[in-house]
């Protein structure tokens, strides 16, 4: 299993000298994968409802700020030379696709092949109103032709579209990413239809844990429960399960116990024998890449909270 964690986008340490020290030193500590999410412009007033909290409330907007997610992840790209660099996650509708796909190449190209595409549907009505979206009820749809359109414009010679968002022909695309086919597509979600979106496009499995009340896949019995519908969703596509890999974000990690909706000990939570011990039953199960959170609103905290990470779970591994 390899690790990974987030790198600021908003808040006290989204700034160019505690990004660089946290991407430093989190490859130094073998942490192999690096993340950076998506908001491109906060309303000042949010009646959409968050899914990724018991209350809907959403803690992100107390003053808009936030990095635009691209150019954070070609800074990173600049000063690392190893870790995959992975949009977590990318609102696909949100950026005009053309441009989105050539952007990603460019980063690709830019980092030596170190790029993965996170995607998700978004959830926050006004954004998409601010940046003159396709409709907000359409998102799912506009995120799948999008994704097809991108995958066209990476591996085709002469590109050409044709659907209800977007439409292309008789371009050049150069130059392509350096990975074959593209960034790898990690698909987050754990609804049905996300499940679906993984088995028609996707290339890796990325749910969050704990953070959707709906789907609180926090524990191993839960967990299991979502991965048998995944194996199915990939059936019923005539795709093999086998074919999908992996990933866990641990957004509810700790070093203290913490409980989750079941009463269960949550997953990646407590001492750091059963941190490891819960780890290696996720990679057992094949989870292949977890993601964890170590955030902090110190850089010195932070800092430690790497390490600390690195030296009580990463390095039974």
């Amino acid at each position: 299993m390899q690790f990974g964690l987030s790198i600021p986008h908003r808040g006290p340490l989204a700034n160019p000298e505690a990004i660089r020290a946290i991407a430093e030193n989190a490859e130094a500590s073998g942490y192999s994968v690096l993340s950076m999410a998506d908001h491109i412009v906060v309303p000042r007033t949010i009646d959409s409802r968050y899914p990724y909290s018991p209350d809907g409330g959403w803690a992100g907007g107390a003053d808009g700020a936030c990095f635009e997610q691209i150019s954070l992840l070609n800074y990173v790209a600049g000063i690392t030379r190893k870790a995959r660099l992975l949009t977590s996650i990318m609102v696909i509708p949100h950026r005009e696709p053309i441009f989105t796909a050539k952007a990603l190449a460019t980063a690709d190209q830019l980092s030596g092949g170190r790029v993965e595409l996170g995607i998700g549907t978004g959830w926050m009505r006004e954004e998409f109103e601010l940046l003159k979206t396709p409709p907000f009820k359409e998102r799912g749809a506009v995120t799948d032709e999008y994704i097809r359109a991108f995958k066209t414009l990476w591996t085709e010679e002469n590109p050409a579209f044709e659907g209800n968002y977007v439409q292309f022909k008789d371009i050049f695309f150069q130059p392509k990413p350096i990975q074959s086919g593209g960034p790898k597509i990690w698909v987050g979600g754990e609804s049905g239809r996300a499940l679906r979106r993984l088995a028609a496009l996707g290339d890796v499995w990325y749910p969050i844990a704990g953070g959707n009340p709906k789907a609180p896949l926090d524990t191993l019995n839960a967990y299991d429960a979502a991965l048998a519908k995944l194996r199915e969703a990939a059936e019923k596509a005539n795709r093999d399960p086998a074919t999908i890999t992996l990933a866990y974000n641990a957004m509810g990690h700790s070093d203290r116990d913490r409980a989750s909706a079941s009463g269960e000990r949550m997953l990646m939570t407590g001492s750091a024998a059963a941190r490891q011990d819960d780890a290696a039953a996720l990679a057992e199960r094949g989870v292949a890449t977890m993601v964890v959170n170590v955030a902090a609103g110190a850089l010195d905290k932070a800092l430690a909270k790497q390490n600390a990470f690195a030296e009580d779970v990463m390095s039974a591994f």
